[in-house]
């Protein structure tokens, strides 16, 4: 069982264990449509999520990784939009755990590459939460039109969702 020590600008001191292989034996109610990697290539949260924390993930996940070190430019998100709330909104809806203080995306990062821990079932109902905004494209949208409800497409690219293919 390989052991990741994390010290980055947000968690320094955090120790974490990997217990599956990476990208494998995932709960089975959860089937996200991308991967970290292929994520960070669309370009997602204006490029700034993980600009400092690199060290810890495989290093294949950034060759293509749209990012921006200095500040969010939501010109590299995929769908060109911004579709964030800051930090401070997420921490204030008590959405931020103490082990994952990123949020969802570093919670799945580290899921993915083989972390199991007790926030699992929490995450993983938050993801699929995020099926109302796949159902408000079907409804309002012509099926490969991804100039309609740019905001809604990238928010549901942000949770792993590929809207490319509704």
């Amino acid at each position: 069982m390989k052991t990741i020590s994390v010290n980055d600008r947000m968690q320094s001191g955090y120790v974490y264990s990997l217990t599956e292989p990476e990208g494998e034996n995932f709960h089975p109610e959860f089937k996200p449509d991308l991967t970290p990697a292929r994520m960070l290539s669309m370009g997602v949260f204006g490029g700034k999520y993980m600009t400092d924390c690199r060290d810890e993930f495989p290093a294949e996940w950034f060759k293509h990784a749209k990012l921006s070190p200095e500040k969010p430019n939501h010109k590299l998100n995929f769908f060109g939009v911004n579709a964030s709330k800051p930090l401070s909104y997420w921490k204030e809806k008590g959405w931020i755990w103490p082990d994952d203080p990123r949020g969802w995306f570093q919670w799945y990062c580290r899921y993915y590459v083989g972390r199991r821990c007790e926030d699992d079932p929490r995450q993983i109902k938050r993801w699929k939460a995020m099926t109302r905004h796949i159902a408000q494209i079907r409804k309002n949208c012509v099926k490969g039109d991804l100039l309609c409800r740019p905001r809604q497409r990238q928010a549901l690219l942000h949770w792993a969702y590929d809207s490319r293919n509704f």
